[in-house]
């Protein structure tokens, strides 16, 4: 596996503390496509047009001439790959600049910068560019449950994969921190990862409070790209609901549960929807699959877990851990705070069997050396405090 720096995609939508009237909300159905037309918003007729859908993945002259500098086009894959991963990360020859906005290939080239998306966008026109077969993959890091000054969170995680063939594949992700190889991947086509970008636009547009543009540019990801892209659709539904309409917004919430029963963000916003319109039936029952999905994802209960692990409770810990490991059992992290549990509990044979599982498990060289060295260390401490009667 190769990894460099970056590739985070942020999905956000806003919550329902920031919109505006105080409309109740309409049983009336409102279809998918009324939704993508935007009536009350204005429609799209007027709003500016987003970026044409071959401008996202377009390679500039001064692309061209910095591929022609940098990268022997008649090499060999792997060489070329490594020519042109040396060549973007190399402050000399390019140089990154991370920051929040999202950009085309082309764009991101240019200014040398933007988010992970952007040089993810960059890097797949750069790589096919010069004969390498490069396609995006989703990943599914961990979500983030927080609720942080109203806005509800969720990273949505993009990456690059090139295809060598006869060789092992190789993974570019220029957010190293955020990946993790036992995280599950899935390859996308380029309609996703357009429906990624626009949606990623519209929300920028939507934070600057541009409504046309927004609609424009989620209509774009949804209808011209990827219908079957739920936060486009709940992220929609936050723009009507911060313009002051609460009956589309359901809609359009409802609309991606539709395409993915799974999406959090909707059943969140859809709680806080009823919630503020005193439906308290219907929000109970949304706050009710929220916290069952929340409590079926190993992640979060591996975040109980180390809650748990730092009170000492350690029998809460191992509980959690055990869920975690049942529903994901290729993830080392589990196995390690797992026999870090039995460990201060002061079963040795047993911290010592999970502590070795993590070290098995693990995906690099770096971590197998860090949990082994843990584990001497830890039950070397042992023995020395049951030899002098410490504990």
């Amino acid at each position: 596996m190769t990894w460099v720096r970056a590739s985070l995609v942020g999905v956000m939508s806003l919550a329902l503390g920031c919109a505006s009237g105080s409309t109740s909300v309409d049983a009336v159905e409102i279809a998918p496509n009324a939704l993508l037309e935007g009536a009350p918003l204005g429609g799209v007729q007027d709003s500016p047009a987003p970026v044409e859908e071959e401008e996202v993945l377009a390679v500039s002259p001064e692309m061209q001439e910095f591929l022609s500098a940098n990268v022997h086009r008649k090499a060999l894959d792997q060489v070329k790959l490594q020519e042109l991963i040396d060549a973007i990360i190399n402050a000399k020859t390019f140089g990154l600049e991370f920051e929040g906005a999202t950009h085309t290939a082309s764009e991101t080239f240019r200014l040398r910068r933007g988010n992970c998306l952007s040089f993810c966008n960059m890097f797949v026109a750069m790589a096919r560019s010069v004969g390498l077969n490069a396609s995006y993959q989703e990943v599914d890091i961990p979500p983030d449950w927080t609720l942080d000054n109203e806005v509800f969170i969720l990273n949505r995680h993009v990456n690059v994969l090139i295809e060598m063939g006869q060789l092992d594949d190789r993974v570019v992700d220029f957010n190293i921190d955020d990946f993790r190889s036992s995280y599950d991947t899935r390859l996308i086509p380029d309609t996703r990862a357009r429906a990624h970008y626009f949606n990623n636009i519209g929300v920028e547009h939507m934070q600057r409070g541009e409504t046309a543009e927004a609609l424009a540019n989620f209509r774009r990801a949804i209808a011209d790209n990827d219908r079957q892209f739920s936060p486009a659709w709940t992220n929609l539904g936050t723009l009507y609901l911060r313009e002051g309409y609460p009956a589309y917004a359901e809609a359009a919430y409802r609309q991606a549960l539709k395409v993915d029963k799974n999406d959090s963000v909707a059943m969140s916003n859809l709680a806080r929807l009823y919630e503020r319109e005193g439906d308290t039936e219907r929000a109970a029952l949304f706050r009710k699959k929220v916290s069952r999905h929340r409590n079926q994802n190993p992640y979060y209960r591996y975040n109980l877990a180390r809650e748990a692990y730092a009170a000492q409770n350690y029998n809460a810990a191992i509980s959690h851990l055990r869920y975690a490991i049942g529903k994901k059992n290729n993830e080392d992290q589990f196995y390690f705070l797992l026999g870090m549990c039995y460990l201060q509990k002061g079963n040795a044979p047993t911290a010592r069997r999970w502590l070795a599982r993590a070290e098995q498990v693990a995906a690099t060289d770096a971590l197998k050396r860090r949990y082994s060295s843990k584990l001497e260390m830890l039950l070397s401490e042992m023995e020395r405090e049951k030899f002098t009667g410490s504990r």
